[in-house]
């Protein structure tokens, strides 16, 4: 399989998070298919590998990066590995997350930091390095993975909550500031996926009305494609017929 001819994304340089599986590694390959260069960041090594050399075959540069984004030093190193690898960074996909399923009065100070660290913290080091690289290229998109439970809530993932709200105010306060740099930001709230971490999590749900998270990859690439004039600061994805959100 080639590259698509053509498109604005080719030759453009991806960081993607959470790129071993579900959404990330589905946009990777959106990506890719569109010509881009991608950087994947995962804890899933072997997979994360085996996904990254399956882009290569549309012609482009893939390269895996095994790291914890919630490990504060990983914002820097990667970055600095997609400058490495490619000379510039345009898009940066801050879409790994993490869960610890508890109520409050069983939730550890370290499940709390684990889950903020990779949800919220890791977003703010990448966005802030890669804004730094992006800067000096003259343009740049970053995408933040959020998601509905960033606008309502249930009981027993205050953690995953807080991250996802802090994310969505992290990611409109981005875009206010980075605009005059000509660095777009956009928000992503999606809703449920057809993806291990949903349904491992709620195994009650129906996957025939979850989405796939292919198509939510294809919404975020119409976005990248965008002329860059414009910025979409929140999308809004859900599937048709799951009907929690609204």
């Amino acid at each position: 399989m080639t590259r698509e001819e053509h498109s604005p994304l080719q030759g453009k340089a991806a960081l993607v998070t959470g790129a071993a599986s579900g959404l990330g590694a589905a946009l990777a390959q959106r990506l890719a298919a569109s010509g881009a260069d991608i950087l994947g960041v995962d804890l899933q090594e072997a997979r994360l590998v085996d996904h990254m050399a399956g882009l290569r075959r549309h012609g482009v540069q893939a390269h895996a990066l095994s790291v914890d984004i919630a490990d504060p030093a990983s914002a820097g190193q990667a970055v600095r590995q997609a400058l490495d690898h490619f000379g510039r960074l345009d898009i940066l996909v801050n879409n790994a997350g993490t869960d610890v399923t508890l109520p409050i009065s069983e939730m550890l100070e370290a499940d709390w930091m684990r889950v903020v660290g990779t949800n919220l913290t890791a977003p703010f080091l990448l966005s802030k390095y890669a804004a730094d690289a992006m800067r000096r290229l003259g343009s740049g998109h970053i995408v933040n993975i959020a998601s509905t439970a960033a606008k309502r809530a249930w009981p027993n993932a205050s953690a995953y909550h807080a991250s996802k709200w802090g994310l969505l105010g992290l990611s409109h306060a981005l875009h206010a500031e980075l605009r005059a740099d000509n660095i777009r930001v956009t928000a992503v709230v999606a809703g449920g996926m057809r993806t291990p971490f949903l349904l491992e999590r709620f195994p009650e749900l129906d996957p025939s009305a979850l989405q796939d998270p292919q198509d939510v990859a294809e919404a975020i690439h119409s976005v990248l494609l965008l002329p860059p004039s414009t910025v979409v600061a929140e999308l809004t994805v859900l599937p048709l017929r799951e009907t929690s959100w609204p």
